[in-house]
């Protein structure tokens, strides 16, 4: 790998600094620790937001928990000069695992979006803006696991592409065409609801 390979690569905020992950390579707890607090958050998120559309909400903390077990055994073997961040490695740990857990258990889909809606945080703000939210959430939902890791991955958890592809172990086109159709199919049907999307 270059030396100009890191320098091409999106700086993302908030990831790890260098001596904290080097730390935490080297076995030091608080180090690692100091990662597991930075990273848990958007991990049990993306876990929750693949689980919980199929009925499996309460398998988020479960597959955080698996999430962090593996970066700890792993983590002496990362390479933060190979072509992943620490959070884009993370990620795909975490995604592997929720998707291989959905193949496992095979989950129907949620028919009763008022479920799907009720399971959503409600934080403070209008009531118009939650109902909109609501209903994106319940689209997003509808979509098959393979779509919405790509969807969430790009849209909420703004990996790129080529992260996306390496990530989900897919080609760069599938990644384009699952994400298109992810975003017609939402689209079609909050068009359909009456939602200006």
């Amino acid at each position: 790998m270059t030396a100009e390979a890191p320098a091409r690569r999106r700086a993302r905020p908030g990831e790890l600094d260098d001596v904290t992950l080097r730390r935490a390579q080297a076995g030091d707890e608080p180090a690692f620790r100091a990662l597991v607090e930075r990273y848990q958050r958007p991990i049990w998120d993306l876990c929750w937001r693949m689980t919980a559309p199929v009925g499996l909400a309460d398998r988020a903390d479960d597959l955080t928990q698996d999430t962090f077990v593996r970066v700890y055994r792993a983590l002496p073997e990362f390479d933060p000069r190979g072509p992943a961040r620490l959070s884009t490695w993370i990620f795909t740990i975490a995604a592997r695992l929720t998707l291989n857990e959905l193949r496992r258990v095979r989950p129907e889909p949620a028919d009763d979006e008022a479920a799907w809606a009720s399971a959503l945080p409600s934080p403070a703000r209008s009531h118009e803006r939650r109902q909109a939210g609501e209903r994106i959430a319940a689209a997003v939902a509808t979509l098959p696991a393979g779509a919405r890791a790509v969807l969430l991955l790009r849209d909420v958890f703004e990996l790129e592409y080529d992260e996306i592809a390496a990530t989900l172990a897919i080609d760069l086109g599938t990644v384009k065409s699952r994400l298109s159709r992810a975003r017609a199919a939402v689209r079609a049907r909050l068009t359909a609801e009456g939602v200006t999307p």
